[in-house]
């Protein structure tokens, strides 16, 4: 059966269409694929000495990232002239460092930041409770400065006799008033062994202390009981925080505990999949929290596990103040929406984004701002914390004079 076209062809045009000689139909073909195959290769080198530059022209199409350009000319320009006209020595490692600091810090976002290698390790150390030796003091900022919030049991801090309220000054007379609360945490760290003399301003007035660092025991979840009330404290959401809740929460179970007190003062948090573990032992298959980001790229739903929530039928009461922060946050906001616990004390920190850490040549890391996290409800409580349902204040004295007004009215509940 001949199609319409082949219908209107006269005799000698058919001729021509379908049998065309074998020795025509092989030169055309050998000839074209010299051609094509010349341009190929043409293209291929083409494109490979310029691959990175057209991957990211082309990058937006296929769904990858947008690379952001900078002229750094001036930047070169301001170097060549420090390295000429300085008096002294100029590190080059130095100077990249400190612009690649300079660089991120430009986001202003005080949880956007550069990490050398160096850093990242203590970063995580300081993450998963490995702080070596210290003195056994938690400190944050208050007021723009960093105080000592509450000093561990059986440490140095506490028997010399560092006060919770001590504005930190000095360390071995340097100096550190005006750190971050991370380096001021460094400077107060070393070998088990070591000496430091550390000077804090208390009333107007310095004191200073000769201390002698200890290895920190500094455990994430810890558990006491008040008859039939379990008080769990979590200070930090590690990677073994998930595991070491559910082991306290089995046991709270299994001594038949009617209430659970779950102590978050002064955590400032840690990893989104541990406070996703915490909050399924309350939780059961729930949305726990949603992050949304500007180009839609983070966003994610993160829900409780199914079938572990141990103490979803135990009356539970939260303690929150304004050291609760981050992973912390998440937990409290999704029990708070839920009406599975109570939250008692101060008002939380609000942090309300997630951060990435994206590895960089040589070991260094961005961590990174990616996305705001909403609670159940929608909410976030970035900068706003979160109020609790019955506000109770716990001064720095009564910390000092181990007097706990919020522990009390959480007994009382």
């Amino acid at each position: 059966m001949t199609n319409k076209r082949e219908a209107n062809l006269s005799k000698n045009e058919t001729r021509d269409l379908y049998y065309r000689s074998p020795a025509t139909e092989k030169k055309v073909n050998l000839t074209t694929a010299i051609v094509v195959g010349a341009i190929c290769l043409a293209a291929g080198i083409l494109l490979g000495a310029n691959f990175d530059n057209i991957s990211k022209e082309f990058s937006p199409y296929l769904g990858g990232r947008t690379t952001a350009k900078i002229d750094f000319s001036s930047l070169n320009e301001l170097y060549e002239e420090l390295s000429y006209d300085f008096d002294g020595e100029i590190s080059p490692e130095k100077v990249v460092q400190e612009a690649k600091r300079g660089l991120v810090n430009a986001a202003g976002d005080p949880y956007t930041y550069y990490m050398t290698a160096q850093e990242y390790r203590d970063f995580n150390k300081d993450l998963n409770g490995d702080v070596g030796a210290g003195i056994g003091v938690e400190i944050g900022q208050r007021d723009g400065l960093v105080k000592v919030l509450r000093t561990t049991p059986d440490n140095p801090a506490r028997r010399a006799g560092v006060l919770a309220g001590d504005i930190i000054y000095k360390a071995d007379d340097e100096d550190i008033s005006m750190l971050s609360v991370e380096d001021v945490a460094k400077k107060l760290r070393g070998a088990e062994g070591s000496k430091v003399k550390l000077t804090v301003m208390r009333d107007n007035k310095e004191i200073s202390f000769d201390l002698i660092r200890e290895v920190i025991n500094n455990v994430s979840v810890y558990a006491d009981y008040r008859g039939k009330t379990a008080i769990i404290t979590i200070s930090r959401f590690d990677e073994d925080t998930g595991r070491l809740a559910r082991e306290k929460a089995e046991e709270a179970i299994k001594k038949g505990v009617n209430k659970v007190i779950l102590d978050l003062r002064g955590n400032g948090g840690g990893y989104v999949s541990a406070a996703k573990d915490v909050a399924s032992l309350w939780i059961d298959g729930e949305l726990v929290l949603e992050q949304k980001s500007a180009n839609g790229i983070y966003n994610t739903k993160t829900y409780a596990d199914r079938g572990k929530a141990t103490l979803s039928g135990i009356k539970t009461v939260v303690l929150v103040n304004g050291s609760t922060a981050s992973a912390s946050e998440i937990v409290a906001g999704a029990l708070k929406d839920y009406d599975k616990a109570t939250l008692i004390g101060e008002k939380t920190y609000g942090k309300g984004s997630v951060q990435s850490l994206e590895t960089l040549s040589g070991g260094e890391v961005l961590r990174v701002t990616i996305a705001k996290w909403y609670t159940p409800k929608g909410i976030n409580i970035n900068k706003e914390g979160i109020t609790p349902d019955k506000e109770v204040e716990r001064t720095f004295d009564q910390i000092n004079k181990e007097i706990d007004p919020q522990l009390d009215a959480a007994l009382a509940e």
